[in-house]
C-alpha cells in the first residue's frame, strides 16, 4: 500500500504480461532492461498478469 503523500513523478505501465511469481528484484530487472529507467527514480511501475485482471506495482525509495 502506498502512502498518500508519496511523491511520484511518472507512472509507467509495463505492456507485456508478467508472471506474478517474480520477486521485486525480478520486476526491477524487467524495468531496467526493457523500459531503461533507473529503479530509484521517483516513479511508479505498474505490471499486469497474463489475464489482465490483476495489478502489481512497485515504487522504489531512494536509500539515502
Amino acid at each position: 500500500m502506498m502512502r498518500p503523500d508519496a511523491k511520484v513523478e511518472k507512472v509507467y505501465l509495463y505492456s507485456k504480461p508478467v508472471d506474478f511469481r517474480k520477486s521485486i528484484d525480478g520486476l526491477a530487472a524487467l524495468v531496467e532492461l526493457d523500459i531503461k529507467v533507473a529503479v530509484f527514480d521517483p516513479v511508479l511501475f505498474v505490471f499486469l498478469n497474463r489475464h489482465r485482471n490483476r495489478v502489481k506495482s512497485i515504487r522504489a525509495t531512494n536509500p539515502t
